[in-house]
């Protein structure tokens, strides 16, 4: 049974059931990073393509408040089941209540960063710590708008902060749990 609805504006677009939708107020940029070099169980790390894990941030999209600016994105219905994978999934970020065009019955949620993903993006922007982007996670997203049809890859690629880091071949290496 549906709980809500989750408003993705990023990879969570790539989802298979999804619906168009715009978020007001806010505006994606490049805003959180995971630590790379802390390998928590059943989460994630990234390695170079020769095999070594590098002392980095990993940066991923985000939402920021700016008055007049808008987001694009999806619509993800979620069960309880499917919203606690997510919560679960999305760890650098809290779930919000957010209001959406066209709002959909029942509440909608969408993922922000949280503070410690911030500072490490916020170090990487001072020139204080390495951060670097996963060039398949920008494949992945912009593939993903593209999907959606029409002039939706021009409008995200409009409403997107370029990244302010360095975009690297990381692959993804996901960790067993405890």
């Amino acid at each position: 049974m549906t709980v809500g609805h989750v408003f993705g504006y990023g990879s969570l677009v790539a989802a298979t059931a999804v619906a168009r939708a715009t978020l007001r107020g806010r505006r994606r940029v490049w805003g959180v990073a995971m630590d790379n070099a802390v390998a928590v169980p059943g989460y994630k790390v990234y390695a170079l393509p020769d095999g070594t894990r590098p002392a980095l941030a990993v940066a991923f999209l985000d939402l920021e408040e700016a008055d007049g600016a808008e987001v694009d994105g999806a619509l993800l219905a979620v069960d309880a089941a499917a919203l606690a994978a997510l919560d679960a999934r999305e760890r650098q970020y809290a779930r919000v209540a957010v209001t959406v065009d066209p709002a959909p019955a029942g509440p909608v949620w969408t993922y922000v960063g949280r503070a410690p993903g911030r500072a490490r993006v916020a170090a990487g922007r001072a020139g204080t710590a390495p951060v670097a982007i996963q060039r398949s996670y920008v494949a992945l997203v912009e593939a993903a708008f593209a999907g959606l049809g029409g002039e939706a890859l021009a409008r995200y690629r409009a409403s997107t902060e370029a990244p302010p880091f360095p975009v690297l071949d990381l692959t993804r290496i996901d960790l067993p749990p405890g």
